[in-house]
């Protein structure tokens, strides 16, 4: 039998991977993009097949991470679909 794991440990933070946000440990796979396939529809064995780099464990520790802390990472969201859309504004202005 495996030893157990402390599902506390599967979620961390560094300011030196993924600027600080949230990300699954020992992978700098952030929180933010597990939610980004979330919401597009996929289920937790959806996404686990998409990034086979991760256990479905990792999954939904990521999912359970956003559903306890959602106003955090929609304002990311928010923020970098915002960024997106100035840095393309920009871009069609050049062209």
């Amino acid at each position: 039998m495996s030893a157990a794991i402390d599902i506390g440990t599967l979620v961390t933070r560094s300011p030196d991977i993924g600027h600080g946000r949230p990300v699954i440990t020992g992978t700098g796979t952030s929180v933010r993009r597990v939610v980004v396939l979330y919401k597009q529809g996929a289920n937790a064995e959806e996404i686990a097949r998409r990034m086979s780099h991760l256990s479905l464990a990792q999954i939904y520790a990521a999912l359970a991470y956003y559903h306890a802390n959602r106003d955090e990472i929609e304002v990311d969201l928010a923020e970098e679909d915002a960024e997106y859309h100035k840095l393309a504004g920009l871009h069609s202005k050049r062209v």
